[in-house]
């Protein structure tokens, strides 16, 4: 089989626009005129192991519970251990997916929050606590919590300043808050531990590539050098490649990389389409690699899905257990 036949026909001019990035005058932000030497062509065998659709189905349906926004105790973890076990998933795979379910319940869930407001507020104001509130709209705790303050008739802006300092709440609204925040990880306000390990899976895959020979161009250079230039980031994956690589046969001009499971729901897809789009205006055809790889059912023009199975991530697994 030729390389153009390994090409999703939806792609094709994605791809062909990967290969010709170096022939264009100018060439695209972010790549040298001078490549010295020049791209050389690099091929590369990616294996992966999607999840399949219906698995995705079934699991999620099994995990994911009314008003349960939170992190997991062990007991919890172990019974979601338990629900998998005949499943063709792991774990990790089933607790992105839960994560991936209630972030997407999250974005849909807010008019419907929005507009129970005062009864939200009314409920509260007599004694009922914000998980029993978050469990009657099947709502993140946090986000009922804003939705309370807003009904008090507090700006966005003031909410925003005493969820970043709580101290100025009264003492109930404090301690409702602080239940609110343990009780939350879509909607909790601290996301730094999440950004932390999606720079090292970031910094590993960069290390994975040079490894391989291929050279690229990081995330942190471009948003540097289009701040300067244009006031702002534009376009800036994780990798811009500098040389001319092919993917199981596939033009990969660049490569995003995302520390969850590539879930087929709505929303995350959505998002991802749309930032795939501005990199392929630019660069063409490109990668989206997924720490916890990805269901089949995920549909994706103009870049390849791939898992994280030939990556040595024993540097992350390490990381994350010590911050457990």
């Amino acid at each position: 089989m030729s390389e153009e036949e390994k090409w999703d026909v939806r792609d094709e001019l994605t791809c062909r626009k990967a290969i010709q990035r170096f022939e264009l005058s100018p060439r695209p932000m972010g790549i040298p005129n001078d490549i010295d030497p020049s791209p050389k062509t690099v091929h590369i065998d990616w294996s992966v192991n999607p999840v399949p659709i219906e698995v995705q189905k079934n699991v999620g349906k099994r995990i994911v519970k009314r008003g349960e926004f939170g992190f997991l105790s062990d007991e919890k973890v172990d019974e979601i251990a338990e629900i998998i076990s005949d499943f063709p998933i792991t774990l990790e795979q089933a607790l992105s997916l839960r994560s991936a379910i209630n972030q997407e319940k999250s974005v849909y869930s807010h008019h419907r929050i929005m507009d129970r407001k005062q009864e939200l507020k009314r409920r509260y104001d007599k004694g009922t606590g914000i998980l029993e509130l978050a469990k009657i709209v099947d709502g993140p705790p946090v986000n009922v919590f804003r939705a309370i303050l807003s009904a008090r008739n507090f700006g966005k802006n003031r909410i925003k300043t005493l969820l970043k300092e709580p101290g100025k709440m009264n003492e109930r609204d404090q301690e409702q808050f602080r239940i609110a925040e343990d009780s939350d990880r879509v909607s909790n306000v601290d996301q730094t531990e999440t950004h932390l390990a999606a720079d090292l899976f970031e910094d590993i895959l960069c290390d994975h590539f040079e490894k391989l020979g291929v050279r690229f161009r990081r995330q942190s250079e471009l948003v540097k050098e289009q701040v300067e230039s244009e006031g702002r980031p534009v376009r800036t994956p994780d990798l811009l490649f500098l040389d001319d690589l092919r993917i199981n046969g596939i033009p990969c001009a660049w490569i995003d990389a995302k520390h969850f499971f590539g879930s087929a729901l709505n929303f995350p897809r959505k998002k991802t389409q749309k930032q795939i789009n501005r990199y392929t205006e630019a660069y063409g055809h490109g990668a989206i690699i997924y720490r916890h790889g990805f269901c089949d059912g995920l549909n994706l023009h103009g870049a390849q899905k791939l898992d994280s199975g030939p990556v040595d991530l024993s540097i992350l697994i390490e990381h994350n257990e010590k911050r457990s």
